[in-house]
């Protein structure tokens, strides 16, 4: 009966250690998680930038026929 209790207070142990190991590696990813969406937003801010770079005098004369021409026509009075 000794040798039963002994079993199951070392198994208890094991699985505590097991249980906080676990728990302790979840913790880890969760960091390494918010570090590779940090990157990709960087990558993602870099690849705008140069797009904008690359094509900015496109697409501000894009952006100024949208705005300069009308959509709708002028009311009649």
């Amino acid at each position: 009966m000794v040798s039963l209790f002994q079993t199951l207070h070392t198994l208890s142990y094991v699985t505590a250690d097991r249980v906080a190991d676990r728990l302790k590696a979840v913790k880890e990813e969760k960091g390494a998680s918010a570090v590779e969406y940090a990157i990709l937003v960087g990558a993602i801010a870099l690849a705008v930038a140069a797009a904008v770079l690359v094509f900015g005098g496109k697409l501000e004369a894009l952006f100024n026929s949208i705005t300069l021409t009308p959509t709708a026509p002028a009311p009649k009075s």
